[in-house]
């Protein structure tokens, strides 16, 4: 999956429906959660902290 556009630490309204998947990826030792509409979370080691991070975005929107 390909995100051309990305927000750290900033909720994103849904645009004309959008639904919000989330998922998370390893970058090197850390985790980020990232969402199709284009947010991105803020880099973690731990990586159930990055799921909370994917689960509070989902849940905002």
């Amino acid at each position: 999956m390909a995100l051309t556009s990305a927000q750290q630490d900033g909720p994103e309204h849904n645009r004309s429906g959008q639904e919000h998947r989330t998922s998370t990826t390893e970058q090197g030792r850390f985790c980020v959660a990232r969402c199709t509409c284009g947010w991105r979370g803020p880099a973690r080691r731990a990586r159930s902290q990055a799921r909370t991070d994917a689960e509070t975005h989902e849940a905002a929107g």
